[in-house]
């Protein structure tokens, strides 16, 4: 970081030598503001990719076309469309083919596993989550226990960070997985937390699981399109991950759902079964008796979403046009370029307003968000952001949240936020 200066030419100097800066081009940026918007919410809903529109269209014409010979007659027949998504999620989350498969929401996918994942039994019964996990999987995790007759205040163990830390240490979530050993059922962390942005150590934590005799998934919504995924190597049991955010697909898109390779040809698994899980070879002979596809694909439910997934297809063109490994290393750069500005900030007008970063500051353990306590204006700063025409996200009690995404913002945004922060503490 070094090598930063904070000023505009510098900003402008990193953009032209950006190889990724044409993406930008290739995205809508808001307009809805008299002032150039300054986008850094990508973590809640990314931009629309430009080739959305034809995309979604073109399934718009096939249905006015052919109705429901459209399933077979479209340009992209829909009884098949989710497969053409497959092979660029599984290369985008490190997996193999079979091991992934997209649809329905996150949420419900979470549930969907973990009746097959979530398999209480004598003494072992926990599940060890985060407790400042977003809240839907909190309420998710919390029905899972009582469904199976069990006690969350008991049976749903809830790290959290050490008093008068902001994140959770690798080694305590470590020691408590041991510590909870045949007890622990099933392990569910978020890969980067909403709140902190913090990268969690996926594979360390699925081998320390793993060591115990449980299960180990993870939410991978603030985690897929962020930073580089390696589910199948890692060796993770099973992971969930939306679409709307850094993957840009639309809001409340498809769902990705993996199941590592070694669940493939385990039909004895309890699932709740739906017929586009059921082997397609003989689907439509309306058989009784559920016989699953092999692999991720078996714990489909209904068919495809097309218009929710012709938009994920546009955003998944991109991301394997890129790869996540050149994304990565913009995002590395672009986040540590916010970082610079900020902490300068803070030496600066220390005495007025200052921030502290709560995000880790190893590149390692974090993704394209730097999430910013302030000590001073509090949410009147926030407020005079958003009037400048930048968007951001504030967290009560004192957070903002800034995402700067490899795909669209540009070094240049990232110089203006700074700047119009430090106009903010001025006024």
């Amino acid at each position: 970081m070094a090598s930063f200066v904070n000023s505009l030419a510098a900003a402008q100097a990193l953009d032209a030598a950006d190889p990724l800066k044409s993406y930008r081009d290739r995205f809508h940026i808001p307009t809805f503001h008299e002032k150039q918007v300054r986008y850094f919410t990508g973590n809640s809903l990314g931009l629309q990719p430009k080739s959305t529109q034809a995309a979604v269209q073109q399934e718009l014409d096939d249905w006015a076309k052919w109705g429901v010979e459209g399933h077979f007659h479209g340009k992209n027949p829909w009884f098949s469309y989710h497969e053409l998504l497959t092979e660029k999620a599984a290369r985008l989350v490190g997996a193999k083919p079979k091991e992934v498969v997209i649809t329905h929401s996150l949420t419900t996918n979470l549930h969907l596993l973990m009746v097959s994942f979530y398999r209480p039994q004598g003494k072992r019964t926990k599940i060890l989550c985060e407790a400042k996990a977003f809240p839907s999987d909190l309420y998710a995790l919390e029905s899972q226990v009582r469904f199976h007759g069990l006690n969350p205040e008991t049976d749903l163990v809830a790290l959290a960070p050490r008093e008068g830390e902001q994140l959770l240490r690798e080694e305590d979530i470590l020691a408590k997985i041991e510590d909870l050993g045949d007890t622990l059922a099933l392990v569910m962390f978020g890969g980067v937390n909403y709140y902190t942005g913090q990268l969690l150590d996926m594979p360390g934590i699925t081998k320390a699981g793993h060591a115990v005799g449980a299960i180990v998934g993870f939410d991978l919504a603030h985690a897929a399109g962020n930073v580089v995924l390696k589910l199948h190597d890692w060796d993770v049991d099973f992971a969930a991950w939306c679409s709307y955010k850094y993957l840009n697909s639309s809001p409340g898109g498809v769902s990705g759902m993996f199941v590592h390779e070694r669940f493939a040809m385990r039909p004895d698994l309890p699932r709740f079964a739906g017929w586009w899980g059921y082997d397609k070879s003989t689907r439509f002979q309306m058989e009784p008796g559920f016989k699953p596809m092999e692999g991720a694909e078996g714990w489909q439910l209904s068919n495809a979403p097309v218009l929710g997934m012709a938009a994920h297809m546009a955003s998944l063109e991109i991301f394997d046009e890129v790869g996540m490994e050149r994304l990565q290393q913009k995002s590395e750069q672009l986040t540590a370029f916010l970082e610079f500005l900020i902490d300068d900030l803070s030496t600066r007008h220390g005495d007025r307003c200052s921030f502290e970063i709560i995000t880790p500051r190893e590149k390692s353990r974090r993704g394209a968000q730097l999430s910013i306590l302030v000590h001073g204006k509090g949410k009147a700063l926030f407020d005079a952001l958003s009037a400048e025409g930048v968007v951001a996200d504030w967290r009560e009690p004192n957070v903002i949240r800034v995402a700067p995404v490899p795909l669209y913002n540009s070094f240049e945004d990232v110089y203006y936020l700074a700047h119009l922060l430090e106009q903010a503490i001025l006024a």
